[in-house]
């Protein structure tokens, strides 16, 4: 069964995407069908402008997995995470995900990095007075 789907997979793989693409749009040309002209006003569409639909939503929305940033989301949605994280652990583990951190940023340092560190301990950004 392996081997047939291995030396078939440039049929199956291509007929597998149509089949999804035939099944989404008609989805979406459905429920547009059925929802947008009752409550917009608008004209139903047809199969291949729900298809058009649905690729253009993909190209501005993105293809899943999270999008852009993964699944852990943008970077500046990460800081809290860290943060919490960061608070948690003990002295020797803190200098040991420093240390990794030098090992793969290779020594380099980016210039805003010590600008924008948090300054765990304290929850205060590095440079800020507590008032």
């Amino acid at each position: 069964m392996r081997k047939i789907f291995y030396e078939g997979r440039f049929f199956f793989i291509p007929l597998g995407i149509a089949a999804f693409l035939t099944l989404f749009g008609f989805i979406i040309m459905q429920l547009w069908n059925a929802l947008i002209p009752a409550i917009f006003h608008l004209t139903p569409i047809t199969f291949w402008q729900a298809i058009g639909l649905f690729i253009l939503c993909k190209i501005l929305f993105g293809f899943g997995k999270g999008g852009r940033w993964g699944p852990g989301g943008a970077p500046w949605m990460m800081r809290k995470q860290m943060r919490e994280k960061f608070k948690n652990m003990t002295p020797e583990q803190k200098e040991k995900f420093k240390q990794k951190m030098q090992e793969r940023m290779c020594g380099f340092r980016y210039q805003g990095f010590d600008k924008e560190m948090m300054d765990f301990e304290t929850g205060q950004e590095k440079g800020t007075a507590e008032a």
